[in-house]
């Protein structure tokens, strides 16, 4: 079991985040194959606009709640789907570090652009110390899709992930390495299947965790229950009916007026009376409908925030 770090270098969670309004959202034929929560539309709808309507309430939510919400604008072309998902291309940590990430589907890959991060730097006038670039890893065919892939304990840097299609173990070692984080890896299988990414059946805040016991492999379920115990977190966990309306796709943020708990209204709605009770111990709760996004998508709130941990001038 790994040891947790002496002291904290990064707080769990951020008072600022990135999100991507898109210009061309649309359910994406190229991640359906690895996302058993994706699906695909019965009839002809307006995608983009109502995407755009349900982003613009999360977004609002957020800023009224008093988190940093920095929107960065997709290009039309070349048309790019999950654009509004940011997370699983790059991350941002508190010594200065930005992580690109190696992404499994063609298209995804476009959704990397200098703008983007341009958007970051300009708006919150942040500092960056060093790129950790991993998207060489894309000629091997090994794939980590940021904090989709990877749900980091950032004090105790410990980072756990399960591994998939969109998750190889090589980079999870080599993101370890450059990162000086340790790594819980395990195997979560949904009805047989991988589960696409850790943050929709884990996510981990500052003293609480939220976790689908029920599909990680009895080998190693103990283990990630343990360490995130021995790491000082109460484990709140959810039932397969509940990770499939994203209630372990969620995210702890920092604003000033104290601890944040963002997620989908699906998720909210999952929960037992109990469950909410445990979450609202830990932070007020923010939630947003998302209900095309997370259909067509496959993805849920926390996965249309990157949070930024990157210093700013003293």
């Amino acid at each position: 079991m790994p040891s947790a770090a002496p002291s904290p270098s990064e707080p769990q969670s951020a008072a600022a985040v990135l999100m991507v309004r898109p210009a061309c959202f649309a359910f994406n034929p190229q991640t359906a194959a690895s996302n058993a929560f994706q699906r695909a539309p019965a009839a002809a709808v307006e995608a983009q606009a109502i995407a755009v309507r349900e982003f613009a309430g999360l977004a609002d939510s957020l800023q009224r709640a008093g988190v940093r919400v920095t929107v960065a604008e997709d290009s039309a072309s070349p048309v790019k789907p999950d654009a509004i998902f940011p997370n699983n291309w790059l991350s941002f940590h508190g010594d200065g570090t930005v992580v690109l990430y190696p992404m499994l589907a063609p298209n995804r890959r476009l959704e990397r652009r200098d703008e983007v991060l341009a958007a970051v730097l300009r708006d919150g006038g942040y500092q960056v110390t060093r790129t950790v670039d991993l998207t060489y890893r894309e000629e091997e065919g090994k794939f980590l899709e940021g904090t989709g892939s990877l749900v980091l304990d950032r004090p105790n840097r410990i980072a756990y992930a399960c591994v998939s299609p969109r998750t190889h173990l090589d980079v999870l070692g080599e993101f370890a390495q450059r990162l000086e984080y340790e790594l819980v890896t395990f195997e979560a299988l949904d009805a047989g299947t991988p589960v696409y990414h850790t943050n929709v059946l884990m996510a981990v805040g500052g003293r609480f965790a939220v976790v689908c016991g029920e599909v990680i492999n009895p080998l190693h379920r103990l283990a990630v229950m343990e360490t995130l115990r021995s790491g000082g977190h109460e484990v709140i966990e959810i039932s397969i009916a509940q990770m499939h309306r994203f209630a372990g796709n969620l995210l702890e943020l920092a604003p000033k007026s104290g601890p944040l708990i963002a997620l989908s209204q699906n998720a909210w709605d999952s929960l037992e009376p109990a469950q909410r009770r445990r979450l609202e111990h830990h932070g007020s709760v923010v939630q947003a409908a998302i209900p095309l996004i997370e259909d067509l998508g496959g993805g849920g709130v926390r996965c249309m925030l990157a949070e930024v941990h990157l210093p700013q001038p003293s």
